[in-house]
């Protein structure tokens, strides 16, 4: 935010994003990727909770719910000198971990349906569904950039479709590209076991005891499971 006439063309006062979050939640996106620089700026705005205008003398206090999301390693970027220690600490005092979308089983379909139903609306189009073949390269694929990769992937779908169905043609994915699920039983087992593990660890932050315990069964066990599929999580 500015005051009117703070630098050349300010012609008005202007209120920033920050004090227009006032009494609400300020989100801030990928902040792992902001310059070191404004890191202090940010720093002392999460201790004093006041802003002065550009142009101004005024503190203005701001009382402010901040929430922050990144895709970047923060505790590695502090060892890099890329993020200050101080702010994360800031940042940090509640953390939730999202799994990637191919460790959540079931995610991809519901995801993928749910921009479909959005973007027929904005684009004024009438697509039913997914054809059998799309559906199971949507559950099946590994979708390394998680919910932005599907998102981007369903918009152009929606664009370049000409069918009421949208095909893996129409979302540029080949059946080939995904891993088909296998019919051996002794297969299907391991995996489903070792789905179930990473789901378990991902649901109890990487605590061997809660994983135990959420999987009915006990700890010897469960690290028997984890040398078998070698999966080496953080232990509590």
């Amino acid at each position: 935010g500015h005051e009117k006439g703070a630098f050349t063309g300010a012609t008005k006062q202007t209120i920033g994003k920050i004090e227009l979050a006032n009494g609400g939640t300020l989100f801030l996106d990928e902040i792992g990727d902001l310059p070191f620089d404004l890191q202090a700026k940010l720093l002392r705005f999460f201790q004093e909770r006041v802003i002065e205008r550009v142009g101004g003398r005024v503190e203005i206090p701001i009382d402010v719910r901040i929430i922050c999301a990144t895709h970047q390693d923060l505790t590695a970027h502090i060892k890099e000198g890329r993020f200050r220690e101080d702010l994360y600490y800031r940042i940090s005092e509640i953390t939730i971990q999202i799994p990637p979308l191919k460790d959540r089983e079931g995610d991809a379909l519901l995801l993928a349906k749910s921009f479909l139903n959005r973007l027929n609306k904005e684009y004024g189009k009438s697509i039913r569904n997914f054809d059998p073949d799309a559906i199971a390269a949507i559950e099946s694929y590994g979708w390394p950039g998680n919910v932005r990769e599907i998102e981007s992937r369903i918009k152009r779908a929606v664009i370049m479709a000409d069918n009421a169905l949208i095909t893996t043609e129409d979302l540029e994915l080949d059946l080939t590209d995904t891993e088909s699920a296998p019919l051996n039983l002794k297969q299907i087992r391991e995996e489903a076991e070792k789905k179930a593990i990473k789901r378990a660890l991902n649901h109890s932050d990487f605590s061997i005891s809660e994983t135990a315990k959420a999987l009915g069964i006990t700890r010897p066990t469960l690290y028997s499971m984890l040398d078998k599929y070698n999966l080496h999580p953080k232990t509590d």
